[in-house]
């Protein structure tokens, strides 16, 4: 089996000082490289929860229990306020999955979520100014994917994470993980979700496989083209590591994609060259530098 040298990459984490604590590099299902500096542990993948809250409506929208096309209010009509704006009317479930809402300002964001003194968050959300058309202004919020992973639970009269069990994470071989949750008990889907680099790798790799896993279609190919694809251009990124946005993941160049956390967690799915490059980190500060270190070391080698 083919193995990766990564000493350039280890020479990029020395001398930016970067605090990544685990990598792995897999390519035709192989694992070929991994750097562990520390013993490998769970912890939280903040936003690359995002990309398992996609995974999630990918199972909901199979079973028919939703589709991307229904309106907002379709689902959440009891908790929007008694006169809800136009543009809360146009909102569909796409614009939460492609942080296109138009709301007026982030919300449920991580320094924001320890001073709320609101108890019911999707009340919250429902009553904030959508200020733009939907569809319109990219702006990266937790309000979408916490609704859709609300919209989930309700739907399916179980935690997200009870529901993800039987259909994505025992097939992955991933034991039970913990996730955050809101003040009235609901899985958090925007973040919080504790899970492990090799195991975060496991989500590119079913992508990277079209949704497939051990010969069994889990979600289907069609939904994995579309949530990979560009759907709106950010106001963040570059043309290094991408600036556009699909179903909870983010575009970059040359086919490629990646779930995305802050401090320094990614799982980039590399299509041309068969791969995925996993990483967990605890880099405080310039996050985006681990991402940069991989792509300018990793990438080339593949």
């Amino acid at each position: 089996m083919r193995q990766l040298d990564l000493s350039a990459f280890e020479a990029a984490v020395t001398s930016e000082n970067l605090a990544v604590r685990g990598m792995r590099v897999f390519q035709a299902g192989q694992l070929i490289a991994y750097y562990q500096p520390e013993p490998e542990q769970r912890q939280n993948q903040y936003s690359g929860t995002k990309s398992f809250t996609s995974t999630a409506c990918a199972f909901a929208a199979q079973e028919g229990l939703f589709s991307m096309d229904d309106y907002v209010l379709d689902h959440f009509a009891e908790d929007a306020p008694e006169n809800p704006s136009e543009n809360l009317k146009k909102m569909k479930l796409r614009h939460l999955i492609t942080m296109s809402m138009g709301f007026e300002s982030p919300m449920l964001m991580g320094a924001m979520r320890p001073k709320m003194v609101e108890k019911d968050w999707v009340k919250f959300v429902l009553k904030a100014p959508v200020v733009h058309e939907p569809g319109s202004v990219f702006q990266y919020n937790n309000a979408g994917p916490y609704l859709l992973g609300i919209l989930v639970q309700r739907k399916t009269g179980m935690s997200l994470v009870d529901y993800l069990m039987p259909r994505l994470f025992e097939p992955l071989g991933i034991s039970r993980p913990e996730c955050e949750k809101d003040p009235l008990g609901n899985t958090f889907g925007a973040g919080g979700l504790q899970l492990n680099v090799s195991e975060f790798a496991k989500l590119g790799l079913l992508y990277l496989q079209k949704g497939q896993w051990n010969g069994k279609q889990l979600i289907p190919a069609q939904w994995v083209e579309e949530a990979t694809r560009s759907h709106i251009v950010s106001d963040e990124g570059d043309d290094e590591i991408g600036t556009d946005y699909g179903f909870l993941f983010w575009m970059m160049p040359d086919g490629m994609f990646r779930a995305d956390g802050k401090y320094g967690q990614y799982c980039v799915v590399v299509p041309r060259k068969n791969a995925v490059i996993a990483i967990n980190s605890m880099q405080i500060e310039n996050e985006k530098k681990v991402l940069r270190a991989a792509v300018r070391t990793v990438l080339p080698l593949l």
